[in-house]
């Protein structure tokens, strides 16, 4: 995650939207975020933003288009694939998280989509359960657009608002003060991300291990 991290800090001009569109796409659309959370890209970008090395609209636009997007595709993944796709060897040790995903899923229903969306695994595998689950797509399309808006831009102007304040601190104090701000906000976004990590595994671990067959889920269409 920190070279992935350190590789957009480095990027500059056109380049930064089509990594970014990519890197949110790919989130539950490839199953990426499994590996790299979409949400630590979308705040490098708002600080790429901050520093005018890209259009903090335009930004906003591709980001949310990227998502709205990548999770349908996901979506249409899981309702043609969904049984293999969740027999896959791949995702038996995340076999708890996919059952969580499932309880969300019969216990919210379409609302689950917009929950799902804040939570990095949950948001790589809602799109494909709801499909799986038939869902009606036009109710799967509102909570997505809902999910990906909220995220998208809370997450991008949180990135940005975080650049904007080390360039004022610069400005105001000096590089050496700024820099010093800048590691504090870096560290701090760091351990929340561990703590939230650790309670997800801690919530996991109390689970009893489920069966290797996946747990069916009921049909929501109308």
């Amino acid at each position: 995650m920190g070279s992935i991290t350190h590789a957009l800090l480095d990027l500059h001009g056109p380049v930064i939207y089509g990594v970014v569109a990519a890197l949110v796409f790919a989130e539950a659309a490839l199953f990426f975020g499994f590996v790299f959370p979409g949400e630590t890209a979308i705040v490098v970008a708002g600080v790429l933003a901050s520093q005018h090395r890209v259009s903090l609209p335009v930004l906003l636009g591709i980001i949310v288009l990227s998502a709205i997007v990548g999770d349908s595709v996901g979506y249409e993944i899981g309702r043609r694939y969904g049984d293999r796709l969740l027999g896959m060897r791949a995702l038996h040790k995340h076999r708890p998280k996919v059952d969580k995903a499932h309880g969300l899923l019969r216990r919210r229903g379409a609302y689950a989509v917009f929950i799902g969306r804040f939570t990095a695994l949950l948001r790589a595998l809602m799109p494909a359960l709801c499909g799986s689950a038939k869902m009606p797509y036009g109710r799967f399309l509102v909570f997505n657009a809902l999910g990906g808006i909220t995220w998208g831009v809370g997450f991008t102007l949180g990135g940005f608002v975080v650049g904007t304040a080390f360039e004022q601190v610069a400005q105001w104090a000096g590089r050496v003060l700024a820099i010093a701000v800048a590691v504090v906000a870096v560290v701090a976004f760091v351990v929340w991300s561990v703590r939230r990590r650790r309670r997800e595994n801690a919530v996991e671990q109390e689970e009893p291990a489920s069966a290797d067959e996946p747990k069916p889920v009921p049909d929501l269409g109308p």
